[in-house]
């Protein structure tokens, strides 16, 4: 009986060990990278400085989060069609000079300047569209690779926004601007960040619920196998840029209102932050693939490490580091995972 029980235990044991590690695996392959990665980030900052879990300090984190959560969202579109837009960057800053120009120019200096503002968004996000228009227009119809039009296009819109601005900022916006947009608060709750929240809605529903929002899904899946099934794959990669480039001129407005300065050198980290924030999401660079909760969640994770950084009083240059290294990370766990799924592959389940 005595010998039959101690053959028994190393047999349970292994029985145990082997059922933890297929639910890790199956964690992760379920949910990615991205929480065990925000798990150990709060766990190592928290215990790191006293001030990371204040209220303030996450009220800070989730007003910032929103600039590079629309962003992200717009980097998203782009990449569930097998594409790179390296271009979002100088849309921030096309539409910063835009709009503060146009703002500058039509207020008095006198009232709220209501006008002026309204005018000068709409100048600020067609000049972004128009951005995305062209970058859509040499992907589609002239198959150029997104990753060269869109370098090309940075570098043809930072030259105009220079030669706009001659590299001084623009200021004479009208006050009302900065202080709803930039720093205005309704009901407790930041007004960026109310801004932001209806975007992720939209972009939901646009993804999950139009028949445009599959065929991009589709797209980058399989662009031939998409143009067989009779899909307009030209109109729906316009469709996608484009967005795109509204929803980074959206942030551009923000960031614009924040600084009260129109800019032609804003927005140069986030081509990375956004390529990073949807990588560590789990948005797939071969297009197709990608949660837009997770790409929310990876950009929020972003603006977490960089805040939990500078209260640890790292040096900037560090933090270039230290995101750079993420990105790649971030991939090859992301590459681990799919070779897991098709490992295990009917083979794992939760209750195991």
């Amino acid at each position: 009986m005595t010998k039959t029980r101690l053959n028994q235990k190393p047999a349970d044991w292994q029985t145990y060990t082997s059922q933890a590690t297929n639910f890790i695996i199956f964690l992760y392959i379920r949910g990615g990278v991205l929480p065990w990665f925000l798990v150990l980030a709060v766990l190592g900052f928290s215990f790191s400085s006293e001030y990371f879990l204040t209220q303030a300090n996450l009220r800070g984190i989730s007003m910032h989060s929103t600039y590079l959560i629309l962003v992200a969202m717009a980097q998203m579109l782009v990449m569930l069609t097998a594409g790179l837009d390296l271009s979002v960057g100088v849309m921030i800053a096309m539409t910063s000079v835009a709009s503060s120009l146009t703002m500058g120019a039509m207020w008095s200096g006198h009232g709220s300047g209501w006008e002026s503002i309204l005018i000068g968004c709409v100048v600020g996000l067609g000049a972004c569209a128009s951005i995305g228009l062209v970058n859509s227009i040499g992907v589609a119809w002239f198959r150029v690779p997104a990753f060269i039009m869109t370098l090309g296009m940075s570098s043809i819109v930072l030259g105009l926004a220079l030669s706009l601005t001659g590299g001084i900022p623009i200021y004479g916006m009208p006050p009302s601007f900065t202080d709803i947009f930039g720093y205005g608060v309704w009901a407790g709750i930041p007004v960026p960040i109310l801004v932001t929240l209806p975007c992720i809605s939209l972009m939901y529903i646009f993804l999950n619920w139009t028949r445009v929002g599959r065929y991009i899904y589709a797209i980058g899946g399989n662009l031939r196998a998409a143009q067989l099934s009779g899909i307009n794959t030209k109109l729906c990669l316009v469709i996608a840029y484009t967005t795109a480039a509204l929803f980074t001129g959206i942030a551009a407005l923000l960031i614009t209102a924040r600084l009260e300065t129109g800019e032609s050198n804003l927005g140069v980290s986030y081509p990375l932050l956004s390529i990073a924030a949807c990588a560590i999401g789990g948005v797939s660079l071969h297009g197709g693939i990608g949660k837009l909760h997770n790409v929310v969640l990876g950009a929020i994770f972003i603006i977490l490490i960089q805040n939990g950084m500078n209260l640890m009083r790292i040096n900037s240059y560090y933090q270039m580091v230290a995101i750079g290294s993420l990105l790649i990370i971030s991939i090859m766990a992301e590459n681990f995972r799919q070779r897991l799924v098709l490992t295990y592959k009917n083979k794992i389940r939760p209750n195991t």
